[in-house]
């Protein structure tokens, strides 16, 4: 197949990680012939370009194909995506995150290319947002859905949201979880030993990993609330952030200002594919985002034998369950707090539960998986057919 993937960035990020394996699976498995178009990585996450480039992959780099909302940009992204669509001559088109979203199935549905898919890795409405933003994104998204053949959502909550919201029709959605090098996280590559000296970490102490950038809307500051009272409470937690973001500085102040600079450790950016060994060398992973589809390191966690804390936001509760971790209520703090100390002081609870994580979703999240969805999903596009709606995992198609 001739097929084009769109994305605003390719920055180390989850839904970014998600398309490049897409991309991957489909040029190295399938032989596909696939172009990848993305906007410029900015800010300080990192980004993916030299892993594209080290498995051949063909890129295009689109300066105007920006996140932020800039007309003039936006206007000229959209104009030479018909142009890269009328020259690439893709049977699919499949767009990523919001906005290459909206200019992608515009352009590509001008362009009648003959199947167009969208991926939901995260609304980006909610009740993060003001009502003014809430309801200029619904009124996007219910365009642009009527601009694409099938929507794909990374976890049954993206689907139901969307819905919610009057975003597309029941018969477009499809959920195929977000796919990862499951052996990676399984058998990590070096021992737990290692990486723990490396982090500074003694042998009995605690660590609770967070992996996420240092930005908005990502349960930092929410650790912080509570993170006092928690090393008050078991002196042996530490906190070990993984990541960075342009709030790193802000976070690194209050932590000094709280004197907990010794329970906390910034690996700061890292390649992604050491993260399999720092959650091997962790206890317990605590991600209390507030804007997530399904965020990776859950079952990413899980797969290396790692409970979970989580709030309950979009696709969290397809992993997080009794018998896997700890989900609360967003903004729940306390339960944020006594969750941290009950992992804390219970190694066998740990154990269970990260033992129970593994059997349940060793194969679930294989992009071997997730790449063979979505390229059974590209055929039953392009030869018309459908198959049974059922539980959002089947899809009768239709323009």
């Amino acid at each position: 197949m001739r097929i084009v993937h769109v994305i605003t960035r390719l920055i180390l990020g989850g839904a970014q990680e998600n398309t490049l394996l897409t991309v991957e699976g489909l040029h190295h498995s399938y032989r596909d012939d696939v172009t990848l178009i993305t906007g410029p990585a900015e800010g300080p996450e990192g980004d993916l370009f030299a892993r594209a480039e080290s498995q051949g992959l063909k890129v295009e780099l689109m300066p105007e194909l920006v996140r932020p909302i800039r007309p003039l940009a936006d206007w000229t992204a959209y104009r030479k995506l018909r142009e890269a669509f009328r020259r690439l001559k893709p049977e699919v088109v499949h767009t990523h995150s919001s906005k290459a979203g909206i200019l992608g199935r515009a352009a590509s549905w001008d362009e009648r290319v003959p199947a167009i898919v969208h991926t939901i890795h995260g609304l980006p409405l909610g009740p993060f947002e003001t009502p003014m933003r809430n309801r200029l994104y619904i009124a996007l998204e219910r365009w642009a859905a009527r601009r694409c053949h099938a929507i794909v959502g990374v976890c049954d909550a993206m689907a139901e949201q969307a819905l919610a919201a009057g975003v597309g029709r029941p018969e477009q959605y499809l959920t195929v979880y977000s796919g990862m090098d499951a052996d990676a996280f399984l058998n990590p590559p070096r021992s737990r030993e290692e990486v723990r000296r490396e982090l500074g970490l003694a042998d009995d102490d605690v660590a609770f990993a967070t992996v996420a950038r240092l930005f908005e809307l990502k349960g930092h500051d929410d650790i912080l609330a509570i993170a006092r009272r928690v090393v008050s409470e078991n002196p042996r937690v530490r906190f070990v952030w993984i990541g960075d973001g342009i709030l790193r500085d802000r976070f690194l102040a209050d932590i000094e200002r709280l004197g907990l600079g010794s329970s906390f450790i910034l690996t700061g950016l890292v390649p992604p594919g050491r993260i399999p060994e720092l959650l091997q060398a962790v206890d317990a992973v605590v991600h209390p985002s507030l804007r997530e589809g399904l965020a990776r390191v859950l079952p990413q966690s899980l797969l290396v034998g790692r409970p979970v804390i989580s709030y309950d936001v979009d696709g969290a509760r397809e992993v997080v369950v009794p018998e896997t971790g700890v989900l609360l209520r967003p903004r729940d703090v306390e339960g944020l707090a006594s969750g941290i100390l009950r992992l804390a002081g219970n190694p066998a609870l740990r154990a269970a539960m990260g033992a129970e994580g593994r059997r349940r979703f060793a194969d679930q999240f294989r992009h071997e998986t997730m790449t063979r969805e979505l390229r059974s999903l590209y055929e039953r596009l392009l030869a018309g057919g459908a198959a049974g709606c059922g539980d959002r995992r089947g899809l009768v198609v239709g323009p």
